[in-house]
């Protein structure tokens, strides 16, 4: 009965979810038609929905955009790759090591990415190194704190039981640990995997000749509005698609989670 009551809810919810959205594009649409100043500074829908068909049918987008995915892709893999493993060492039994790194971490963490931009170009150059290095800097973070919290969230008797049940290490790991604290890590995963599409814009902005990133700060420069409000929506739209990719992939692997607390409560 209860799930009955639910339904018409959700249902109002994601009907009120479309509307918005509806209203958001129309008042959008409108609002340069008002003339003056509004003109000049906002470009409607209609008008970005046609500079990215020019861009995308001329070959024009497609070298940006490769290369803005390529520089977001193997930064936050190179965070990933680091920041789990390292995750998994902090959080498990391993106290000493953890009391020792704990808050330095924490301090690095807290660090304004923005700030170390001359920092990088200085050791790195302007190349692609200093772009990846700054999309690994502001990966690592959330996907390490979050690995850290999800090993640290498993429940001990759950571990306990499989020990005692005489399970090997290897299997302990991968079918009891990992599991569990999978939630914790697709968290910042998805957590990184935003950070770095928001920094790599940013990325671009400096020392670049291509990328959206780059897109953005040329059509700045030249005054170029309807590039640039087409360039911030293709960059907008990627960005949800990841996150988006991210969460359904999460739905997949740790489904099982989800719905094990949804029928706890």
């Amino acid at each position: 009965m209860s799930h009955d009551r639910k339904k018409p809810t959700f249902s109002l919810l994601q009907h009120t979810d479309k509307l918005s959205i509806v209203l958001f594009f129309v008042v959008w649409e409108l609002l340069p038609k008002l003339g003056g100043i509004v003109e000049t500074f906002i470009v409607p829908p209609s008008t970005v929905a046609q500079v990215l068909y020019e861009m995308a049918k001329s070959g024009e987008l497609y070298p940006h955009v490769s290369i803005s995915l390529f520089r977001a892709a193997s930064g936050f893999a190179t965070a990933a790759i680091l920041a789990v493993p390292l995750g998994f060492l902090l959080g498990g039994g391993f106290r000493t090591f953890e009391r020792l790194v704990n808050a330095p971490l924490r301090f690095l963490g807290q660090v304004n990415p923005f700030s170390l931009f001359p920092l990088f170009m200085l050791i790195f150059g302007i190349g692609e190194l200093s772009k990846g290095s700054m999309i690994f800097w502001v990966c690592l973070w959330p996907i390490l704190f979050n690995t850290i919290n999800g090993v640290k969230a498993i429940d001990p008797l759950l571990v306990k039981s499989a020990r005692s049940m005489g399970t090997s290490v290897f299997t302990l790991f991968f079918k009891v640990i990992l599991p569990a604290a999978s939630p914790g890590i697709f968290h910042g995963l998805k957590m990184g995997c935003g950070t770095a599409f928001f920094m790599l814009i940013a990325a671009e902005m400096i020392g670049a000749s291509s990328g959206l990133g780059w897109l953005v700060w040329n059509a700045q420069i030249n005054f170029q509005m309807p590039q640039l409000f087409a360039a911030t929506v293709l960059i907008s739209a990627l960005g949800l698609s990841l996150n988006l990719s991210f969460g359904a992939l999460e739905s997949r692997l740790v489904g099982w989670k989800q719905k094990s607390a949804t029928d706890n409560t």
